[in-house]
């Protein structure tokens, strides 16, 4: 069943001859992005799709959010602090336990990112946003404005596109961002990684949801998945983002298989472009 749904997954994303053809359209065109850059020069070495359509960044901005906890000093290294599940967060099951920073990137723990900007307070979260210069800088929240702080990069006002997601990649790993180099080295080390072919690593972060309709309710029949991190490999270092928005309902999350694709594909993305 598993291989099926990543099947009718590659058929649908259509990036490459392994992802080939497109489903018919139901709701609206698919939209479509990956995105690769060098590292050291900036230059693309593939970029097909919609690369500059902002989208909300979901659990992608577990990212920049742990640069932000390490560097104000509320995160303190791979499994401190390890902060206990309470009922007051609602969270889904899988989810209802400890988490230290390296399970909350791993597991991809909502209720640990929303912990954490509560303890940033409004200003700096509002602060960090805004001196990343990430995607539309919006952290105003939905309707009422009452949600910025926990809710902004959750369907909600916070939008950054597959271009700014590696240009700000970019920044952030040539130390050219507003944070500590003990920041920059924390994030790092709790980013999940993964091996690909031909002695590439990859570090990455996922992230999930919908797009809205025009009433404002998540769409169930707009999905969108990312993916979105660097790669290396013999002191080589590539950057990336890949996002889906598909037009039919799916049953599981998208980014698990956006990032399964990217894993797959990226080390003859890179070749092809050399």
């Amino acid at each position: 069943m598993i291989l099926r749904r990543r099947s009718l997954l590659a058929a649908a994303i259509g990036f490459s001859a392994l992802f080939g053809g497109t489903l018919p359209a139901l709701a609206a065109d698919p939209i479509r992005c990956t995105v690769v850059i060098d590292a050291a020069t900036g230059e693309p070495i593939h970029r097909e799709g919609e690369c500059d359509r902002r989208v909300y960044p979901m659990s992608t901005f577990k990212l920049p959010l742990a640069m932000m906890g390490y560097d104000a000093g509320i995160l303190k290294d791979e499994t401190t602090p390890r902060w206990e599940y309470q009922e007051k967060f609602n969270a889904p099951k899988r989810v209802q336990k400890a988490t230290d920073p390296t399970s909350w990137e791993a597991d991809s723990v909502v209720w640990y990112s929303q912990e954490l900007t509560r303890r940033l307070g409004e200003k700096a979260y509002g602060d960090y946003v805004r001196s990343f210069d990430y995607g539309n800088g919006d952290v105003s929240g939905g309707p009422g404005k009452t949600d910025g702080l926990t809710e902004s990069w959750l369907m909600s006002s916070l939008e950054i596109s597959p271009d700014e997601q590696v240009a700000f990649l970019r920044l952030f790993l040539r130390g050219e961002l507003p944070i500590s180099q003990r920041a920059l080295e924390m994030t790092q080390a709790i980013t999940p990684r993964f091996a690909a072919a031909d002695g590439w690593t990859v570090h990455g972060k996922t992230g999930a949801g919908r797009l809205r309709d025009e009433k404002g309710k998540p769409a169930s029949d707009r999905p969108l998945g990312w993916f979105v991190g660097w790669a290396e490999k013999a002191g080589r270092q590539v950057i990336f983002a890949r996002l889906y928005v598909a037009n039919r309902a799916y049953d599981q999350p998208l980014s698990p298989e956006v990032r399964d694709s990217v894993i797959a594909d990226l080390p003859g993305i890179v070749a092809g472009g050399e």
